[in-house]
């Protein structure tokens, strides 16, 4: 892993942390979308009660030396298919400061040692800078050899890439 990153577990206390880093997440993705924010001055966020009570949805820290530097939210079942033990990268953010510095990569590849399986990673249309790092991770994790798919359904519309880690 790259030097002074860490992915981790979120402990319940540290929900509001996570919270936090979503409003910045959000106002990344409202250049992308249209996203607006409430009278309260913030973004309505994602739904996270589901990783705090779960079982197959994990909440994870990014930190760069010991500090807040963006998340990981994977479900272990597909969103295409539905099918349980299947990893799904939810959402990932890093923080703009610390993009193409190797911080990003380090973390999805930790996730992917963490959580050994079949994995699923999908990018909207609307973000071809996901695209283009996630090629890169997942090249570099698998060497390679991955498969990548454009998916249409109700379900999801992008691409998706797929492979196994372990």
């Amino acid at each position: 892993m790259s030097a002074g990153v860490s992915l981790r577990p979120a402990a319940s206390d540290e929900r509001v942390v996570l919270e936090n880093l979503v409003q910045l997440y959000c106002y990344d993705w409202s250049e992308l979308v249209p996203l607006d924010v409430g009278a309260d001055g913030r973004f309505a966020g994602l739904d996270l009660g589901p990783y705090w009570r779960d079982d197959w949805c994990h909440p994870f820290l990014i930190e760069r030396d010991d500090r807040p530097a963006g998340f990981a939210l994977i479900q272990s079942r597909s969103r295409l298919t539905g099918r349980a033990g299947v990893f799904d990268v939810a959402e990932f953010f890093v923080m703009k400061q610390l993009r193409r510095a190797g911080v990003g990569v380090a973390a999805a590849c930790a996730a992917f040692d963490r959580l050994r399986g079949p994995w699923e990673v999908r990018q909207r249309d609307e973000n071809p800078a996901a695209t283009a790092f996630w090629r890169r991770a997942i090249g570099d994790y698998t060497r390679g050899s991955y498969d990548e798919r454009r998916w249409d359904g109700p379900e999801w519309t992008g691409l998706v890439q797929t492979f196994s880690s372990g």
